[in-house]
């Protein structure tokens, strides 16, 4: 099979689903009756008729005296009525053995059942007793302080109905009602792997050209999170036969099979081929025009499903909630998830592969003129763009460009979108990271989107944003970030850091060396490669002022934070770039200083009065946050 050989029948997303619904019409795996402190969460198989009325009995709302209302009436603080109080005390769980006739009382507890000829409750501080009689100070209607026998539940009425996911509230209903089980819809049972030879367990000692495994973490509670059983079956190496056994193994035992990596058609790509073994149908769909998800393989095998998702973490977990979350749902018995929808307008302009179907992962921003949706894009092999997004926004397979400012729908991920009460947009720093751990502990929401300081500036000005962090140097000045301000922005005052040119401490190509000799090394030296920053940021002003127009080897690359920087350098992927102090410590890089800059704060003029920004604005002002900053090279 050559390597070259991929996807050669790749279809529409919409036909892929169609294949893979009717191949395996999807349907609940069964039914099993579970003690009721062993329901919550399961979701119920038929409708719960009420075996009894609740309450059971009449009953007293609160402690007072039961009687007939027609004894109490004329009655008033100056002149009270008086009826003759019975001896007995009708303490909760007591049934009365006797029937109250007119013109008496019996003292009740909350709860206590009412006897027979009483048909009100007098509260105990609209009475005296006196000589043993109840002097009644306020007349009562009939009915008054009682809960009757099926006011709350009636015997034979329909309670809870099938299908209904039972939460603290309903099971709070089925012991009201006596019932020890209940009959739900059995868990699915899905098997998960993850495959590769590359692949190490969290906790295993990373070596190079290694990755974590966060596949089946993510896998495994989003089926739990779905009413699922999820069954580890680990991390199976690039072994074809002990694949094979495996998925079979996992087919015996399970309704559904997932496993991640391996689903092109590659020489290393062994899920395709094993999957490709199994019949009734087998595969029903492999290659989808998607974007994240073109590797997606679906097949079913004796009305069981297995579904080969890519290796990278985006498009795994996206294709998951696409094409198997729906599926499990049925098999569990739950409705389908109610699809939430909003408009916002597109905060920048993007272009898409023309014949796929793209799923833009975008985080949502308030603003004076409605939502603005800004791209998360950091790509499939991210295992945090997901869990950070809002939601996503679907281009059509037709469609090549989305121009900024235009309204698409946004279909929001998980339940519901919060207001976040403080939405930072612009350039990286860990002073910054420190400042918005501090709010959150103070009880803020937070979020942080890192798009340059260019890109934040032009996210304030549009009001999109509660602070900009920006260091843009005006090189006509020589003065950081306030001459980059717009009308309506005012500039708070944050820190300053150093940037420098960093690089692996035993390069002899640059110790002991200045910034000019080392930019003279850099421009010279084709071997030298160096990792750039991100288009629109301030450290990329520092860089291209440092190279005079030059373009290195490895210009090209731009990743867009500090962090990002350190790590190309200690993997040996690049051997000089720019970066803050702090971060050269960190990595155990040498730091040769190149610009102290301002890390400051561009803030909406209209947002300097909401909470999280004057509480960010007095952590920037308090003593010992300056400390903690000073610790993190942050002055």
């Amino acid at each position: 099979m050559s390597a070259q050989e991929q996807f050669l029948n790749v279809i529409d997303r919409d036909e892929a689903e169609a294949r893979f619904r009717a191949a395996l019409q999807p349907r609940p795996v069964g039914t099993e009756i579970v003690s009721l402190s062993a329901a919550l969460e399961r979701v119920l198989a038929a409708n719960v008729l009420a075996p009894l009325d609740v309450p059971s009995f009449d009953r007293s709302n609160f402690d007072g005296f039961a009687l007939r209302a027609s004894d109490t009436w004329g009655a008033s603080e100056l002149v009270p009525v008086s009826v003759r109080l019975r001896s007995e005390s009708l303490e909760a769980g007591i049934a009365p053995d006797f029937e109250l006739e007119e013109g008496t009382a019996v003292e009740i507890s909350t709860g206590g059942m009412i006897p027979r000829g009483a048909d009100a409750v007098l509260m105990t501080e609209h009475a005296d007793i006196q000589n043993g009689q109840l002097q009644v100070s306020r007349p009562v209607t009939p009915g008054f302080g009682i809960s009757f026998a099926g006011t709350d539940i009636a015997m034979g009425e329909t309670v809870l109905r099938e299908g209904m996911l039972l939460t603290s509230r309903e099971t709070g209903v089925l012991a009201a009602m006596g019932l020890e089980d209940v009959l739900v819809f059995r868990r699915p049972r899905v098997t998960i792997m993850s495959t590769g030879n590359e692949i190490i367990a969290p906790g295993q000692p990373m070596r190079p050209a290694l990755v974590f495994d966060s596949n089946r973490r993510i896998l495994s509670d989003a089926v739990r999170e779905l009413g699922g059983v999820p069954i580890d079956a680990g991390i199976i190496s690039d072994d074809l036969e002990t694949l094979r056994q495996k998925l079979h193994a996992a087919l015996a035992e399970s309704d559904v099979v997932l496993l991640s990596g391996g689903t092109s058609k590659g020489r290393g790509d062994l899920c395709y081929r094993a999957v490709a073994e199994l019949t009734d149908p087998g595969i029903v769909a492999h290659g989808v025009a998607l974007k994240p998800g073109k590797p997606l393989c679906l097949a079913v095998c004796g009305q069981k499903a297995v579904v080969v998702l890519p290796g990278f973490p985006t498009s795994a977990i996206f294709t998951f909630h696409e094409f198997v979350a729906p599926v499990l749902r049925i098999m569990g018995g739950l409705a389908a998830e109610r699809e939430e929808f909003v408009t916002a307008s597109l905060a920048v302009k993007t272009n898409s592969e023309v014949g796929r179907t793209e799923y833009l992962l975008v985080g949502l921003v308030e603003t004076e003129a409605g939502l603005s949706a800004f791209p998360m894009g950091k790509g499939s092999g991210s295992v945090t763009t997901f869990s950070r997004a809002d939601g996503f926004v679907t281009i059509g397979r037709h469609t090549e460009i989305v121009e900024a400012g235009e309204l698409v729908r946004v279909r929001l991920i998980g339940r519901g979108r919060e207001v976040t009460d403080l939405i930072v947009i612009g350039s990286h720093c860990a002073g910054l990271d420190l400042l918005l751990t501090m709010l959150q502990r103070q009880g803020f929401s937070t979020k942080l989107l890192t798009v340059g300081s260019s890109a934040g500036l032009a996210a304030a000005k549009r009001g999109e944003c509660d602070a900009a962090g920006v260091h843009l140097l005006d090189p006509n000045t020589g003065i950081y970030n306030q001459p980059f301000l717009s009308e309506g922005l005012d500039l708070i005052p944050g820190y300053q850091r150093q940037q420098g040119i960093v690089f692996r401490m035993d390069d002899g190509r640059f110790t002991d060396k200045s910034v000019e000799e080392i930019a003279a090394v850099v421009t010279a030296d084709k071997s030298c490669v160096m990792v750039n920053r991100n288009q629109g940021s301030g450290t990329r002003i520092l860089i291209d002022r440092l190279l005079s127009g030059a373009r290195p080897a490895g210009y090209a690359i731009q990743p867009a934070n500090h962090n990002a920087v350190a790590a190309a350098i200690v993997q040996r992927r690049a051997d000089w770039g720019v970066t803050i102090q702090s971060i050269a410590q960190s990595n155990g890089l040498a730091f040769v200083p190149l610009q102290d800059e301002h890390f400051d704060f561009a803030v909406p003029r209209q947002r300097r009065a909401r909470p999280a920004v004057k509480a960010l604005i007095a952590l920037l002002q308090t003593e010992s946050v300056r400390a903690e900053l000073q610790l993190l090279g942050c002055r």
